[in-house]
């Protein structure tokens, strides 16, 4: 896959390596390139940065994936080359992300017109006035809607470019990158913004890691709710308010997506008969694993393994 991050100036450094850091070496084995194109070949990065840029807008032209990682001023139009870009990677087919504010410029190039965004929260309001054809998402963290992702503010563009390299490379890669980068792997589009969290090294929240940690290894284990409460010795109550505040959403959600993940793994490493995958992953029958699917990714699995195949 070619991806191109489009830069301007007065970028935030931090918005422009989010992702290089995920798509660049050294980290990435999977052979995607990535270049960064802007209008000029020198820009002003914002805390007096200056970054010399090799590649011209026009190059975003060949990419399969076309990123614009945030925007300098949620009050001021991002520029017009740069919508086009984004209107044109569009047109072609390919795969376009906006990245915190930079979900402006896809809502100005029309991409956003009848689906679901994000943005950065302190700036939903004015998305939301300014693009009424938008349905805004002010909570989630990143929206994929396919061939168009956006996501929440500053580190929130790690979590939708880890979900963007999962579907492009396998969630077995983008797991591993994110233990590369030091972050937390499959923080779910859906998880707020804005979440209370149990107090850091609580034994609580050591409590409920070891949970998931032990569902994650065992997606296929069912164990009551209560159960799972006397294990972590709280009750049913206190141990779904400690997993909502840490998955953003209830423990079905996150099992089945961790469910969902299991089977990309097996189905990348060429595991055969959808039935066997669906019972060693935790569905009771192959339908159950093809409705999570498409409901999680838009894809059958057999479409998802294709699309891996060509990527």
């Amino acid at each position: 896959m070619r991806l191109a991050v489009l830069a301007y100036q007065g970028i935030s450094p931090f918005m422009l390596s989010t992702p290089l850091a995920v798509f660049g070496e050294p980290f990435v084995a999977s052979g995607h390139q990535i270049e960064v194109c802007a209008g000029t070949s020198r820009l002003m990065a914002s805390a007096g940065l200056t970054i010399e840029v090799s590649r011209p807008l026009d190059a975003a032209r060949e990419a399969d994936v076309v990123i614009l990682p945030g925007w300098r001023d949620a009050d001021e139009p991002v520029s017009a080359d740069i919508v086009d870009a984004l209107r044109a990677a569009h047109v072609r087919g390919a795969i376009v992300v906006g990245l915190c504010l930079g979900a402006f410029g896809l809502a100005e190039a029309g991409l956003l017109d009848g689906r679901r965004a994000t943005t950065h929260w302190a700036h939903s309001e004015t998305f939301a006035a300014r693009y009424p054809g938008v349905t805004v998402d002010a909570g989630a963290l990143f929206v994929d809607e396919g061939s168009i992702l956006t996501s929440a503010g500053i580190a929130s563009g790690l979590d939708c470019c880890l979900h963007l390299l999962a579907r492009l490379s396998g969630i077995g890669e983008a797991n591993r990158i994110a233990r590369s980068l030091v972050v937390a792997p499959q923080r779910a589009g859906a998880q707020p913004q804005l979440i209370e969290r149990p107090a850091l090294g609580s034994s609580a929240d050591r409590r409920v890691t070891e949970i998931l940690e032990m569902l994650r290894a065992n997606p296929w284990a069912v164990s009551a709710l209560d159960d799972l409460a006397a294990r972590a010795g709280m009750s049913r109550r206190s141990l779904t308010r400690h997993i909502r505040a840490r998955t953003g959403g209830s423990l079905g959600e996150w099992l089945k997506r961790v469910r969902v993940a299991r089977a990309q793994d097996m189905l990348a490493a060429g595991a055969r008969g959808l039935e066997d995958v669906a019972l060693r992953c935790g569905f009771p029958d192959a339908p159950a694993l093809r409705r999570a699917f498409r409901a999680e990714l838009g894809l059958t699995p057999s479409q998802w393994l294709a699309r891996q195949r060509t990527s």
